[in-house]
């Protein structure tokens, strides 16, 4: 068997540049490498409305969002399957038979479950439930759920951000109760963690951990340039570096962090000299020069800024020109949503009934238990 992708995203919001060097611009980069055999993306709004299911009409609006996002950054529906989680029932069943394989002790332990009960303000205790609402089952489940969406498209190789992969290694634990108690039916699947250690989660802009729409600290793919500019001018930076010829602290400063992700050697060439509409001396060759010379002192936040800002919209002008342009063609948009489901869900059929098959519960199909039983009750 070749190797298959399946990777996705939750439609609570459009994608922002988090969701872009963790995991979308590598789809792009695998999706045209010809290196695969298929190629899965999944807008995952059954997982999605795990807790927005008092708000279903926020998940619905934002599918459309998602995929304008997917395909004007680069992913071709001529080369990858994009379909919608809720449009393959399939996975809904897969969920419920491997669910018998798992132990409530052994999810409340994932350290992703932990981290985004405590993040959403669930109460994971009897002492805390008069002051916090209780966690949902379908949100409770969602590694779960996450493996039978892996292997219902017998994925091998599912990229993620680093945050993930108790995730990915509880859908193995899956596999390989399910092969161990069943026969050899289900693939194995392994991360695919980014290349470059500062795309593996990006903060947001206000130096916070998570990126988050919440937060309001998030750039967007869809962002003008004016609003990337003004959110960039705001970021976080070194708090100790209050004169340009201070020393600053490179570790733990925000825009480096997104430099060290979105900046080439090229930038230097192309930037180096005019950026945001102002000549200014910036005679670097590379990320590290830049670098060196911030932590010596003699280099102010708004002139690392300005020149990141010209960074971030080389990145992201192709993707809101594409994005345009989709934009006039929503049914096309929808069209290929709904063949991508067609595909994925004959996909998952044939997994499904291989699952049923090695649990034996494929009574109509099974002609040897028919046979034999007619045979006891005939005799």
């Amino acid at each position: 068997m070749g190797k298959i992708i399946l990777t996705g995203d939750r439609p609570t919001g459009r994608l922002h540049i988090g969701h872009y060097v963790g995991s979308l611009r590598r789809r792009v980069e695998l999706q045209n490498s010809g290196e695969y055999e298929k190629i899965f993306i999944m807008i995952a709004d059954a997982q999605a409305l795990t807790d927005n299911a008092d708000n279903p009409d926020k998940i619905r609006e934002n599918i459309i969002e998602v995929a304008l996002d997917y395909m004007s950054a680069g992913l071709d529906p001529e080369k990858s399957v994009l379909f919608i989680q809720s449009q393959i029932s399939e996975l809904t069943e897969l969920t419920f038979y491997y669910m018998n394989l798992v132990t409530v002790q052994r999810l409340q332990r994932n350290p992703t479950v932990k981290q985004e009960i405590h993040f959403r303000g669930y109460s994971d205790n009897a002492e805390e439930a008069d002051n916090k609402a209780g966690i949902p089952v379908g949100f409770f489940c969602y590694p779960i759920s996450q493996a039978s969406d892996i292997t219902a498209f017998k994925a091998n190789i599912v990229p993620v951000g680093e945050d993930q992969i108790p995730m990915i290694e509880q859908a193995r634990e899956i596999v390989r109760k399910f092969n161990s108690t069943y026969g050899e039916t289900l693939v194995e699947p392994q991360a695919l963690l980014p290349n470059n250690s500062a795309c593996m989660r990006l903060p947001g802009t206000d130096g916070k951990a998570k990126m988050s729409k919440s937060l309001g600290n998030c750039i967007y793919l869809s962002d003008s340039a004016e609003e990337v500019w003004e959110k960039v001018r705001g970021m976080y930076t070194d708090p100790l570096h209050l004169q340009v010829s201070d020393p600053g602290h490179v570790e733990g400063n925000t825009v480096f962090t997104y430099l060290d992700a979105f900046c080439k050697d090229e930038h230097f060439e192309k930037y180096g000299n005019a950026f945001h509409g102002r000549k200014v001396n910036f005679d670097f060759h590379n990320l590290e020069e830049v670098k060196e010379q911030y932590r010596k002192g003699g280099l102010g936040d708004m002139m690392i800024k300005t020149f990141l800002n010209a960074v971030l919209n080389d990145v992201l002008e192709p993707i809101r020109q594409r994005r345009k342009e989709l934009e006039q063609n929503i049914p096309y948009v929808y069209e290929v949503l709904k063949k991508g489901s067609e595909t994925a869900r004959a996909a998952a059929a044939e997994t499904l009934a291989d699952v049923k098959r090695a649990m034996r519960i494929n009574y109509f199909e099974d002609k040897e238990l028919i046979a034999t039983q007619a045979d006891k009750y005939r005799g």
